[in-house]
């Protein structure tokens, strides 16, 4: 009689175990990223097929503008690019060759494409450097009041503030760009503004990225700084007399894991996404190469460069998130953490009514006149009584387009906005669905995913809101799951696990109120920069076109003439400058109604979220719930 077959070796218990051992490892998320990276060079591959356009004829274009585009001229280019053999065989001959390092060569230009990628990302990388430098030094110039406060226990007499950072982080950077390349670069003399030869020419780019940048990472670590500050150890460590240098930097470590995801995002969209940049001071980066790209449809550098920022993006997301769990330790597996809540100073209501009162009075003023009216006798005029504002190149007033430009720029903005926030939330929620995805949604430039869009759909009046929207939910969708990571880890969530709490109580009672309001702070932060991305595709042809009297299209068509009409640039930029000053002050009160807990509750420490016990009813194992604070050491 033979041995007896032992079970754990049978084909199926190792397939099991194999199985078991590949999601351990992060094999499906490891999957899923493959199929959208895929999918987007895929979609990339049919782009000229998608736009109902003839590749032939864009390539020609591209090549020589003033070449007939003759029948054996397009029948030429398509037999030699090998168009008519379809999109299928051309992405299947672009992937075969990949492994051997051959990434095709350009359709316009004839040359290899991986050496020109190559070197513009190694470009973008470095300018990316320096304006992460410049990011940090301005969120530190942001955040240091409220470190110096909370590290001293002084922080509930802070006021309201942060419109310097508002207006800051409000400002297109292409604008940014364009001032400190006239006047410091033009007029002064003093750094050089065009080209791309060394240092020197890196200042005014890193500035003009971050700058903007820094801002908004300022205001959303300045919005987490609060909540560490009341944290027990905070409040211990003051006491002890630790000196508040140390508190502070205990207090930046402490929140810097839920910035960390964004961060990765930054570095993607400042590799890829500078594109405005790039032209402006001329430096041959991926973005530009990119976008070029994309105009001229020439697939085998536009997938290859798409490529190498998936890839990137990849690998800054996956860092970001291990450095964040390196950051926060043990804590986060044993569940030690305590909840990041802000706490809540009765928000000031008279900056937001003052910037909404200066806002209306703006669209109130404008409306009443008429924004397509031409006058050529009355070009560039400044300022006067006639024309508050002034007026542009074709001597239309400013103040007028500004005016009936809100009203559909801030509509469509606002939609956008809440779709994103509503997105990013849900999105959020399911880290391991959404963590690829958000990594490579942010690897696609704000202009391709407008060709990509309106390729599918069709061109239209929605055509950029919802190119806007494909990727304005990510970087909230990263923001929802870094906090959701910490908040899973804290002791009350723990705790109230412990009594018998399902999901949807966690979910309800826990989890949403401690997501939904920073988030909320997050993308009315955003609210800017979605309104300023919406007209800047319509100059780029994807939307509105001109003289529609779009807020992006009013800043571009005057940039040429900010030296000599300064006031046809500053009046809009400063228009929305004041929505961004609105927008996050009005999110400083953004918070969820806090219960009140039943006489003879016990206090936490301040900071902490006081949630009132349920009602009790028979057969409910979340009937008892109260979260309680753990004490201290000193408490003990």
């Amino acid at each position: 009689m033979g041995p007896t077959p032992n079970a754990s070796n049978s084909p199926l218990t190792k397939g099991l175990a194999a199985l078991r051992a590949f999601a351990r490892g992060g094999g499906p998320t490891l999957l899923w990223r493959v199929v959208l990276t895929a999918g987007l060079v895929g979609a990339i591959g049919l782009l000229p097929w998608l736009s109902r356009t003839d590749p032939a004829l864009t390539v020609l274009k591209a090549r020589s503008a003033d070449r007939d585009p003759t029948p054996e001229t397009l029948r030429a280019i398509r037999d030699e690019l090998g168009l008519d053999d379809g999109p299928l065989v051309l992405l299947g001959r672009w992937l075969g060759g990949l492994p051997h390092g051959d990434a095709g060569t350009s359709w316009v230009s004839g040359a290899q494409v991986l050496p020109s990628v190559t070197q513009a990302l190694g470009a973008s990388l470095l300018l990316m450097s320096g304006a992460l430098v410049v990011a940090a030094a301005t969120a530190t110039a942001v955040c240091t009041r409220t470190l110096r406060l909370g590290s001293r226990g002084r922080l509930g007499t802070r006021g309201a503030g942060g419109t310097a950072t508002a207006v800051l982080a409000a400002l297109p950077e292409f604008l940014v760009a364009s001032v400190l390349a006239s006047v410091i670069g033009v007029q002064l003399g003093w750094l050089p503004a065009l080209g791309w030869y060394g240092p020197q020419w890196m200042v005014l780019p890193s500035l003009a990225l971050g700058l903007p940048a820094g801002a908004v990472l300022g205001r959303m670590l300045d919005d987490l700084l609060p909540g560490a500050f009341a944290e027990p150890w905070a409040l211990a460590a003051a006491a002890r007399g630790v000196p508040p240098t140390s508190v502070a930097r205990q207090a930046v470590r402490r929140c810097v894991p839920g910035l960390l995801p964004n961060l990765g995002l930054f570095v993607v969209g400042l590799t890829g996404g500078s594109v405005a940049v790039e032209q402006i001071f001329d430096i041959p980066g991926l973005g530009r190469l990119t976008l070029h790209a994309a105009l001229a449809q020439d697939l085998p550098v536009l997938q290859t460069g798409t490529l190498a920022l998936v890839l990137l993006a990849a690998t800054a997301g996956v860092l970001a998130r291990r450095t964040a769990r390196q950051l926060i330790g043990p804590a986060l597996r044993d569940g030690a953490l305590h909840s990041l809540h802000r706490p809540a100073p009765p928000p000031s209501r008279t900056l937001p009514l003052l910037y909404g009162a200066l806002l209306a009075a703006v669209i109130g003023l404008g409306l009443p006149r008429d924004a397509l009216a031409l006058d050529p006798l009355a070009r560039l005029q400044a300022p006067s009584p006639e024309h508050p504002f002034g007026t542009d190149a074709l001597g239309r007033d400013v103040l007028a387009r500004v005016a009936h430009g809100a009203l559909n720029t801030l509509g469509t903005a606002l939609a956008v906005g809440a779709a994103a926030l509503v997105a990013g939330l849900l999105l959020g929620l399911l880290p391991r669905l959404s963590g690829p995805l958000v990594d490579t949604v942010s690897a696609v430039p704000p202009v391709l995913a407008g060709l990509l869009v309106t390729g599918v759909t069709g061109s239209g009046p929605w055509a950029p809101a919802l190119a806007v929207g494909v990727v304005a939910w990510s970087p909230l969708a990263a923001h929802t799951s870094s906090l959701l990571r910490q908040e899973r880890a804290t002791t009350h969530l723990a705790a109230t696990r412990a009594l018998g709490a399902g999901r949807w109580y966690l979910l309800r009672h826990e989890l949403l109120p401690a997501l939904l309001p920073p988030v909320t702070r997050h993308a009315l932060l955003r609210l800017p920069g979605v309104a300023l991305s919406l007209a800047a595709l319509g100059f780029l042809g994807l939307g509105a076109q001109p003289p529609s009297p779009e807020w992006g299209l009013l800043l571009a068509e005057n940039q040429p003439y900010t030296e000599r009409a300064p006031w046809a640039v500053l009046f809009p930029a400063a228009v929305l400058a004041l929505l961004g000053a609105l927008a996050v002050t009005a999110a400083g009160g953004v918070r969820l109604p806090r219960r009140r807990g039943r006489a003879g509750s016990r206090a936490g420490p301040p900071g902490d979220r006081f949630v009132p016990a349920p009602r009790r009813r028979p057969n409910r194992p979340d009937a008892l719930l109260t979260p309680v604070p753990t004490p201290t050491r000193e408490e003990r």
